[in-house]
């Protein structure tokens, strides 16, 4: 007996019994299904972490002001006076100590509302430097980044991140136009290629903010034109560019030490390692990527489990069927085969079903609940290919069964 023949049989028994069927390969379809959506929602998370960390620069370190909670305003209040907060001369001190470093960049944030015309947009303005475009890995769209001389004289000009040049003047050439922060003036010389960021945090520790909404101006112009509160910090972070990735913890300690005695001992700053971050993240990723994994397979051993009791539910009713096909010359390995190949459809008709539906739920969830999803084609095929060795696997027990059945007790089987 051929294949086709085998196959034509299996499907005859299959559309025979259509509701049972269709609940058999349920298990199947969403244990399928499960495992493809589990899946993508990792990839898409350990992309948008490696985008993160891109975002940020795999090879710096970030030290970000922190406000320490103190006990009592008291504490607070000696805290303020032993230490100012991040300086431009904690950059420079960095920079002049710590020689391996490629870049000492200073930066100062400020939340304001900017005004272009008729439009406004909340968005956070960026004092730094004009090393900032190299640290941070950032190019320009358009015009150019400040420069140093820009810098020195403090003048009023920014640039502008792609999601607030499109904000303030749509599709219009923004350069030479002024923008208005707060009550001061300053001329777009510049927009930067859009990165397609996205903000969170990473390992739970560093904030990530969306650069592309973020205004860029000289950090001079800055501190010179808008007040500063009381106890505020001149500086928001400071970002260090060490080439050597393998030097980053050793440099990570050096600057821990120099902003130590720079601030006698307050721990005002808290100092990260993207680098480091990332393999945090992804180890937690791996993790949820095991749990949610097992659970998916769970699903799929439950829906083996069902082949394999409907298939010996299907030899038992169709035992006398046996009989007669035995009688005619067919032999066990046809036998066999004719339920091997009963139990491969159910699983395979399932998997291709389950493929379609791991393919939606990860659609859907990027649609309505914001989460990024990625469907890599491996899941798709690790996907289908478990589901048919699932059906390979369970149906094998019922097919010997059937297959080893004495043709004279199963044609006397009532």
């Amino acid at each position: 007996m051929d294949l086709r023949e085998t196959a034509s049989l299996s499907l005859v028994g299959l559309l025979s019994h259509k509701l049972r069927t269709m609940l058999t390969m349920l298990g199947i379809i969403f244990g399928v299904a499960a495992v493809i959506a589990m899946l993508s929602i990792g990839e898409g998370a350990k992309q948008e972490s490696l985008e993160q960390i891109r975002q940020m620069g795999i090879s710096n370190i970030i030290v970000q002001h922190w406000k320490k909670e103190a006990d009592d305003e008291t504490e607070a209040d000696i805290d303020q006076n032993r230490s100012p907060g991040l300086t431009w001369d904690d950059a420079r001190s960095i920079a002049r100590i710590y020689l391996l470093a490629d870049y000492v960049t200073p930066q100062r944030e400020l939340k304001v509302k900017a005004q272009a015309q008729d439009h406004t947009f909340r968005t956070m303005v960026v004092g730094t430097t004009p090393d900032y475009l190299t640290v941070l890995g950032a190019r320009m769209g358009s015009g150019v980044f400040f420069s140093t001389e820009d810098l020195n004289t403090a003048k009023r000009v920014c640039v502008l991140g792609a999601d607030a040049k499109r904000a303030l003047f749509f599709f219009h050439n923004p350069l030479g136009r002024r923008v208005k922060i707060r009550n001061q003036w300053f001329t777009v010389i510049g927009v930067l290629e859009d990165k397609g960021a996205a903000g969170g945090k990473i390992g739970g520790v560093l904030e990530v903010r969306n650069t592309d909404e973020d205004i860029y101006v000289p950090l001079t112009a800055l501190l010179n034109r808008f007040h500063r509160e009381s106890g505020e910090p001149e500086l928001t972070q400071i970002t260090v560019k060490v080439s050597n990735s393998n030097q980053l913890p050793e440099a990570a300690a050096i600057i821990r030490t120099i902003l130590n005695r720079r601030h006698r001992g307050v721990e005002d700053f808290k100092i990260a390692i993207p680098e480091e971050l990332l393999r945090q993240s992804q180890k937690t990723q791996q993790i949820f990527n095991i749990v949610m994994g097992c659970i998916a397979g769970i699903s799929l051993l439950v829906g083996g489990i069902g082949i394999m009791n409907i298939m010996l539910a299907s030899v038992l009713e169709r035992t006398r069927e046996i009989g007669i096909r035995r009688a005619l010359g067919a032999r066990r390995r046809d036998i066999l085969a004719q339920f091997l190949v009963e139990s491969l459809l159910v699983s395979l008709i399932g998997g291709l079903i389950g493929v379609v539906l791991g393919y939606a739920i990860p659609e859907a969830i990027t649609l309505y609940a914001g989460w990024r999803t990625i469907v890599q084609p491996w899941t798709i095929v690790l996907a289908f290919g478990v589901s048919a060795a699932v059906g390979i696997g369970f149906g094998i027990y019922p097919a010997r069964q059937a297959a080893l059945l004495n043709p004279i007790d199963a044609l006397r089987y009532e």
